[in-house]
């Protein structure tokens, strides 16, 4: 009995390999080295630390990579190195436009080092900031807080954990970028005095705000100086609609002249009075404080003391970045930026009522 003839296997073509995913998962280091006819462990070195193989290795793998859209998972990385490639940056209100400069300094030289910016909102709540940091923390190898409302110790108990950096704040024992207001504040103090005010007001921030403390010490130490009476009146919030609502007070102060704890303030305010008939800057002078972008946009265009926010975010992230390269040693643990006067039209000579 004759057997049956068995197929021609060498006549049936062998299926096609594609090294294309279907999409439903992550290409791995084992998917390139199977398309790339390496080992897994050399892939491994390629990608972690390249030039420990080969430029013709490297080339093939790097290439294998590009054809399965491979991207490297930072935490994944982090398990044999403890280290994500990421900083967290957390603000206390991301809405002013105050922080806007320190979130691109601080991006940038992120950027710069090979690092990516995690960035977080508290909304002003020192609760929601602790609570966001103490998160943040698991998955980021350091943090910078921007004008934090936490208290010092909870500053402090985080920079136990890992590196942490405060800007517009000083915490012993912790690196901080703050600037020095009072160079600023003595321009803005000296140009209201020549121009005829007597009585200044200053319009406070949050009370939680380490900042807002120390411009009114400035205001009130240079007012002091140029035999000027300086008044504090406590605001709702630091944005537009506090200055607004601060304007009855200032009303009430007598005061012909008004230093406010950030320009959002300042354009409430001058947005109020203006509209209760008051003429800015002949009846009453307004200067803001940081220079945020649009703080020339108002009518008159804004009088205010500027902070260098861009360098503050640069500055701080510089810090951060050279602890955790153990190169932190060479860089300031407080680092101090001046601040200026600029002039515009809501500040002038202030001319009697007749």
């Amino acid at each position: 009995m004759t057997e049956p003839a068995k197929p021609d296997v060498a006549a049936t073509p062998a299926p096609v390999k594609k090294h294309a995913r279907d999409g439903k998962s992550s290409a791995t280091i084992y998917d390139i080295a199977r398309v790339a006819g390496v080992n897994p462990s050399t892939v491994s070195r390629a990608l972690s630390k390249p030039g420990r193989v080969s430029a013709k290795t490297q080339k093939l793998i790097e290439d294998a990579a590009a054809e399965l859209n491979y991207h490297v998972n930072p935490f994944a990385r982090a398990l044999p190195t403890g280290r994500t490639s990421t900083f967290g940056l957390i603000v206390a209100d991301i809405t002013n436009p105050t922080f806007f400069d320190i979130i691109r300094g601080a991006g940038a030289t992120a950027t710069a080092r090979d690092y990516t910016l995690v960035l977080a909102d508290s909304a002003e709540s020192a609760v929601t900031e602790l609570t966001t940091a103490r998160r943040m923390m698991a998955t980021v190898d350091g943090l910078i807080l921007a004008s934090p409302r936490m208290d010092d110790d909870d500053i402090r108990a985080l920079a136990r954990d890992k590196p942490v950096v405060v800007i517009n704040r000083e915490v012993d024992g912790v690196p901080c970028v703050v600037p020095d207001v009072n160079k600023g504040i003595s321009e803005a103090v000296r140009s209201l005095a020549a121009n005829g005010h007597k009585k200044v007001a200053y319009v406070a921030g949050p009370s939680q705000s380490w900042m807002s403390a120390q411009r009114w010490d400035g205001v009130r130490s240079a007012c002091e100086w140029s035999r000027l009476e300086a008044v504090r009146l406590e605001s709702s919030k630091p944005t537009v609609d506090g200055g607004r609502q601060a304007a009855r007070e200032v009303l009430a102060s007598g005061a012909t002249a008004v230093l406010t704890y950030n320009d959002l303030l300042a354009i409430g305010l001058m947005r109020e009075l203006q509209a209760a008939g008051l003429m800015v800057p002949d009846q009453i002078s307004i200067v803001g404080f940081d220079d945020i972008f649009g703080a020339d946009f108002t009518t008159p265009p804004l009088t205010t003391v500027r902070s260098p926010l861009g360098e503050c975010g640069s500055g701080a992230a510089t810090i951060l970045l050279d602890h955790l390269a153990g190169t932190g040693a060479e860089t300031p643990d407080t680092l101090r930026v001046e601040t200026e006067l600029v002039l515009r039209g809501s500040s002038g000579r202030l001319i009697p009522a007749k």
